[in-house]
């Protein structure tokens, strides 16, 4: 089989290596499309491809018609909103994400992040610590789980929503489980965003939920920017001057928020939650081999879509 690894933006040589061994090891053939600069340079690329590896780039419905015998497209991380996920399905095609593989350096992130914002972004004037603050998280999986452990060890007080995790098992790792998310964000002086952007999240955090938020609280944002609504979230942060809001994903307004608010609200200048080495080639080497097992054995553990 030909297994495609697309990226705009390249894998680590180590990880491009590993992907290379993996591959062969099960008989399949590997071939690069690094830096691309063209639409046209991935659909010539993905034609005669069995599969496909990915990090941020677009699978559109495009990229799909143009692959004829594709079977599967594996995406090196955990958010898998940039591939066309109805297109694959109508023609068949896996679609796996590898969940886990970058939680640690998205998690790590996610506490510098509260560590800058309350040492005002490491300008001169006093600061505050994370010790006996306490942290809420908004869905409680992979990532959330890290920084919850890390958030301890910092000694702060951590509460969770999640629907689907039971409460029990919170509790067990020494978080408290919280009834609702009203009951997390008037509570927490730190909220970390880990949900996806489905159609019942985007745009579901905005001026009610952080209005709840106590003085001097921080919305912290390592997930997707689409989960916020734009215009409350700088609605609020005009009626509300105590708030901070810091995220790995720019706003559309980012622009504004800056001129507006200076110091309360910051954004990476692009989204490095998996960028370490150490995410890159577990992501990379997590694809190769979910990809030789899926044609070995038929395995779909990681699958995202719905296929026959």
């Amino acid at each position: 089989m030909k297994i495609l690894v697309a990226t705009e933006k390249p894998f680590a040589a180590a990880a491009v290596n590993g992907i290379r061994e993996i591959c062969q090891a099960g008989g399949h053939e590997t071939v690069l499309l690094e830096k691309y600069s063209s639409r046209e340079q991935l659909l010539e690329a993905v034609a005669d491809a069995d599969a496909l590896i990915v990090r941020s780039d677009k699978v559109t419905q495009e990229v799909v018609d143009a692959a004829k015998r594709l079977r599967i497209v594996v995406r090196a991380g955990a958010g898998y909103d940039n591939i066309a996920l109805d297109a694959c399905t109508a023609r068949g095609i896996v679609v796996m994400n590898t969940p886990g593989q970058n939680s640690n350096a998205v998690a790590e992130l996610a506490l510098a992040m509260m560590v800058y914002m309350s040492r005002n972004c490491f300008t001169p004037g006093t600061g505050s610590e994370l010790s006996g603050k306490r942290l809420g998280i908004q869905a409680y999986g992979n990532v959330g789980r890290l920084v919850a452990r890390k958030a301890m060890a910092f000694g702060m007080e951590v509460m969770a929503f999640d629907p689907f995790v039971p409460a029990d098992r919170m509790r067990e790792e020494g978080v408290t489980p919280a009834e609702n998310l009203e009951q997390m964000y008037s509570t927490c002086n730190f909220i970390s965003l880990h949900i996806p952007a489905t159609p019942e999240t985007r745009g579901s955090i905005g001026y009610r939920l952080m209005s709840l938020m106590p003085a001097g609280a921080c919305l912290v944002n390592t997930a997707r920017k689409e989960v916020i609504n734009e215009a409350e979230l700088e609605k609020i942060l005009a009626d509300r001057p105590d708030l901070k809001y810091i995220t790995d994903i720019a706003a559309d307004c980012q622009a504004e928020l800056n001129e507006k608010f200076g110091k309360r609200v910051f954004a990476t200048p692009k989204k490095m939650g998996a960028e370490t080495a150490e995410a890159n080639i577990n992501a990379g080497l997590a694809a190769a081999r979910q990809i030789v097992e899926y044609f070995g054995t038929g395995c779909t553990r990681f699958q995202v879509n719905a296929t026959e």
